[in-house]
């Protein structure tokens, strides 16, 4: 295992390289306040990060990643376009893996800058592939933005299309949501109970919600119980999606297919080309690159667009040594309604070092 100074040395080198490029240096808070992170991720982030409290800032989090700080100060203060990097120790729970670490240092490299999105992928990926040359990882690359894109095309209504886009990073959710709504699976026993009741004002009320809003649900229960199923070729057409596991050419050859039944991914796929295109004019092999259309759905909650990961396929026991991708829609949840196309990726020196010693 490398030793601290030897990942610390690693990360100065990395961030360096960064720093040629453009970017400024910039180093977040170790402590961050707990209230963003909660809106952003909900309750589910206290099973993964370390939570303090102080008398006067309130509940906080040990730093769980860079990028959320990083948008906050750019959407704040930035001017554009921008650049950043940073290199610093993470925090992360592990409460099922006693194996992996629980604090380890990252360097990141963020691009903030409407001119050009697709050039701009192409730059983080290129720049992180060239930081990784001659470690044993094979890059896979995907588009969030496509599955989002056709669940919005999806013939039933916005509580629906709704539903499924919260659980995009949940795939087993995600598809028992798409079975039911499909009538692929039947209603939970639980949900058909309360479609059959009303709460009356005199009922003793236990929780947080009145009677208008536990009728409210039901009203809204009731109302989707009678909307149409989706259509088997909705549901099929959304499975042949997920299911697209090509090099980037033929990837893209069956998208380009599949846009034909489902146009409203067309802008989605059009982007992906426009990418491809960036990335060989930066002279990365796209015709060896991995496309997988779910990846990212499991680990990346925040990005919409553009993910990729590098993973060294001999040490299924390692995380990914890097990854990254594009997360427009923070900057506007981040940014109080304005918004930038931004993009980038982060790697953890001593997985490369670990590597390194291995070959």
């Amino acid at each position: 295992m490398p030793t601290r100074s030897e990942t610390l040395a690693r990360a100065s080198a990395l961030r360096a390289l960064f720093e040629a490029e453009g970017a400024a240096l910039v180093e977040p808070p170790i402590l961050q306040p707990a209230a963003t992170l909660l809106e952003l991720y909900g309750e589910d982030i206290r099973a993964r990060a370390y939570v303090t409290s102080d008398a006067l800032r309130g509940e906080q989090m040990l730093r769980p990643d860079f990028t959320v700080p990083v948008v906050q100060m750019h959407m704040a203060h930035g001017a554009e376009p921008a650049r950043y990097t940073y290199a610093g120790e993470v925090f992360r729970r592990q409460e099922q893996d006693p194996d992996r670490a629980n604090e380890y240092v990252q360097v990141g490299y963020e691009v903030f800058d409407r001119t050009d999105p697709a050039a701009a992928d192409a730059e983080v990926f290129a720049l992180i592939q060239s930081a990784l040359r001659g470690l044993p990882v094979r890059a896979v690359t995907g588009d969030i933005g496509l599955l989002m894109a056709a669940v919005k095309g999806l013939d039933t209504t916005a509580r629906r299309k709704a539903a499924l886009m919260r659980h995009i990073w949940r795939p087993r959710r995600f598809r028992a949501l798409l079975e039911r709504f499909s009538g692929m699976a039947p209603m939970p026993e639980s949900r058909r109970a309360l479609l059959a009741g009303e709460v009356s004002s005199e009922a003793p009320i236990v929780g947080l919600r009145s009677c208008a809003e536990i009728n409210e649900r039901i009203a809204a229960l009731k109302a989707d119980a009678e909307t149409p199923p989706l259509s088997a070729q909705q549901v099929e057409l959304i499975m042949a999606l997920l299911d697209v596991r090509e090099t980037m050419p033929n990837a893209l050859s069956r998208l380009h297919d599949l846009a034909v039944d489902m146009p409203a991914i067309a802008p989605a796929v059009a982007r992906i080309a426009a990418r491809e295109a960036a990335l060989k004019a930066r002279d990365v092999d796209t015709a060896h690159l991995t496309f997988e259309a779910s990846y990212g759905r499991a680990s990346m909650e925040y990005y919409d667009g553009f993910v990729f990961g590098f993973r060294a396929d001999a040490r299924a026991d390692l995380p990914a040594v890097a990854s990254g991708g594009r997360y427009d829609a923070l900057t506007r949840q981040l940014g109080q309604g304005d918004a930038i196309p931004a993009v980038g990726g982060v790697m953890r020196p001593g997985l490369m070092l670990e590597l390194e010693a291995g070959r």
